[in-house]
């Protein structure tokens, strides 16, 4: 097979009859280089479609003005707004963001963290998946004096910068929500407890239901990984139950979204019969029959503060500043899902 060799600045010295020092300055606009030179220089470069060899400049420099970014998804509205802020707030003061995504699982999320240490990146900001338990790798990241924040997903173990929203008091906001709406027998579809977040949503939804003096009752009370195939199977077995709930709150708006796809096939009414929630404010939420309530996480806001924390650590020039945990307060959008009062 024939692979067209890389062009390198010797090539462009060579085409010229010039050092490789002076390519190398014209290329960075060194004023001791003259117009002359720079113009025939970029133009060589421009024939030989010369590509700058980032990493390389970034070894010699120590800086490579890229910030790497890991989600769990691109595919939800949460995490590409997030993504979009941090980008946005970070384009202005000159760096450029490397994405990868983990699709929930620990193996790719390893490689992702690896092959940002490689790229030679000047912080990391992530999200970390579902089945992350082992925090070595992202010990791995701040040994290297590498700025770590994280969002949404975080562990407190790791003892580093994390911005995010209250869940706890989001879950407690919504059970006020349905216990006001006359629900009694509360559903909670939740992610898995060994992830922070998901954990702190459950037990907000346990101490809302107990300062109600409504039943714990174990049957309701299901934790997935939160995709609309989870919230299908989770919903039909809720249904199968012989004491159905007559609310269920889920914790991610895609399951809600299989979740809501049953109680139409099955022709229950929501919500007179069965009342909804979900979780994330994806635009879909407005746009299903009915609409969904759900719990806007402020994802703008995330981004930028992920941004910004960032930028901090650069301009102290230091990984040992004071950590910045920054804890939202969510809101509850009301739909048609949840509001049984629209009915009366």
């Amino acid at each position: 097979m024939n692979t067209k060799k890389k062009t390198t600045i010797k090539d462009i010295a060579s085409a010229l009859n010039i050092s490789p020092a002076a390519v190398s300055k014209a290329l960075h606009d060194d004023s001791r280089i003259s117009k002359k030179t720079k113009d025939a220089v970029k133009k060589v470069a421009k024939d030989l479609n010369y590509q700058p060899n980032h990493l390389a400049s970034a070894l010699r420099k120590g800086k490579s003005n890229l910030v790497g970014v890991i989600v769990p998804r691109t595919n939800s509205n949460f995490f590409s707004s997030v993504i979009e802020n941090i980008e946005a707030v970070l384009n202005k003061e000159g760096y450029h963001i490397i994405i990868t995504q983990s699709n929930e699982s620990y193996k790719k999320e390893c490689d992702n963290i690896d092959t940002l240490l490689f790229t030679q990146v000047d912080g990391i900001i992530a999200s970390m998946a579902n089945e992350t338990v082992n925090l070595d790798y992202y010990e791995k990241i701040k040994s290297k004096g590498i700025p770590l924040i994280l969002f949404d997903r975080g562990e407190n173990d790791l003892n580093v910068d994390y911005i995010g929203i209250n869940d706890y008091d989001s879950s407690h906001m919504i059970v006020e929500h349905l216990v006001d709406q006359g629900c009694k027998r509360i559903a909670h579809i939740g992610g898995y407890k060994r992830t922070r977040i998901f954990n702190n949503r459950i037990r907000g939804y346990i101490d809302a239901l107990k300062k109600h003096n409504l039943p714990l009752d174990n049957e309701l009370l299901i934790e997935s990984n939160l995709t609309i195939e989870d919230g299908r199977l989770k919903m039909t077995q809720l249904l199968a139950l012989k004491n159905r709930p007559d609310a269920v709150y889920v914790a991610g708006d895609y399951a809600a979204l299989g979740a809501l796809q049953v109680l139409n096939e099955q022709h229950i009414n929501i919500p007179k019969d069965i009342a909804l929630v979900g979780f994330g404010n994806e635009p879909f939420t407005d746009m299903v029959t009915p609409t969904i309530t759900s719990i806007d996480q402020h994802s703008s806001e995330i981004g930028k503060q992920a941004a910004k924390t960032f930028l901090a650590y650069v301009k102290k020039k230091s990984t040992s500043q004071t950590l910045n945990k920054i804890i939202l307060n969510a809101d509850l959008i009301v739909r048609h899902s949840s509001n049984k009062k629209d009915l009366s």
